[in-house]
């Protein structure tokens, strides 16, 4: 029974592990290999460049400002999408009639591909023409259509951009809360109630959310790397047969710019700004977490 464990664990795990280093470990590896080379249209580049790539892209101010986009974006995404979820959560959760199919309806978008979720978007809810359903509901109280995807000033490409992003994965987030809340005793409630502690309010804030701060903290750092990782509802929203606009390009638009796009096909220098962008996020994900870990300390005192 003792030696039948590690091979049964590399029967279930090994597969997975496999995948997960041919497909991603592998790439990242080689990735930082290339951005240490003039890659230039070839991925077996024989020019060492040393830093050179990480100085150009550190320096350019489209990369610099594409960094900045995508910080708005999840400044914008994080906490509407950690709210909203939270409130659906509590509010599935209290469902006692068809609680299975309500779930269900939510979640059904986080199956849907963000292509076609985008495209939704771009030609039915906010085309830009007065019979969208977005200046439809807007005509409904008097007021013009609106450009939303080409206006700048103001930015209305942005609730066209978050709104998309929070229907696509409001309902998996919801689902995951929901299944930290059915975790919480239902002991800890009563003796809150016993105490005096209102049946909303009180026991939400000393029971709920003490109960919750686990998978609040996983909400918040797979919200954040998704965020950070935006390029579908970016690229097919905004972009058109004229190319891509400058004013909302986050860095993956930017690095299939670089890479893949027609100027060149710069591979060193894509692979540097990914490298980058990945330590971003690997930055961003540590002070979220200790954030959240200094949180707990506090409360706990």
């Amino acid at each position: 029974m003792t030696r039948s464990r590690p091979l049964a664990f590399w029967l279930f795990v090994g597969p997975f592990a496999a995948g997960l280093l041919l497909f991603t470990g592998l790439p990242i590896a080689w990735s930082g290999y290339l951005s240490l080379f003039d890659a230039r249209g070839t991925v077996t580049p024989t020019r060492f460049t040393g830093l050179d790539n990480y100085a150009a892209i550190l320096t350019d101010r489209a990369f610099l400002d594409s960094v900045g986009t995508f910080t708005a974006f999840a400044a914008l995404v994080v906490p509407a999408t950690t709210v909203l979820a939270l409130g659906l959560a509590l509010l599935l959760n209290g469902i006692t009639v068809a609680r299975a199919f309500f779930r269900s309806v939510f979640f059904l978008p986080f199956a849907c591909s963000y292509v076609v979720a985008a495209l939704i978007w771009r030609s039915a809810l906010f085309p830009g023409t007065a019979d969208g359903a977005a200046n439809t509901a807007l005509g409904w109280f008097g007021a013009d259509p609106l450009a939303w995807i080409g206006t700048v000033d103001p930015p209305l490409y942005w609730p066209v951009l978050v709104s998309a992003r929070l229907w696509l994965q409001l309902g998996f987030y919801a689902i995951l809360l929901i299944a930290a809340l059915q975790r919480i005793p239902e002991h800890l409630y009563e003796a809150a109630w016993v105490d005096g502690a209102s049946p909303r309010w009180q026991s939400f804030r000393h029971v709920t959310l003490p109960g919750l701060r686990g998978a609040l903290a996983a909400v918040l750092t797979l919200n954040l790397i998704n965020a950070y990782q935006a390029f579908d509802e970016f690229y097919n929203i905004l972009g058109d047969s004229r190319g891509y606009p400058p004013f909302a390009r986050p860095p993956l638009v930017y690095l299939y710019y670089t890479s893949l796009g027609s100027g060149g096909q710069d591979l060193g220098r894509g692979s540097a700004g990914a490298v980058v962008l990945a330590l971003v996020i690997a930055l961003v994900t540590l002070l979220s977490g200790r954030a959240l870990r200094g949180v707990r300390r506090e409360r706990a005192r």
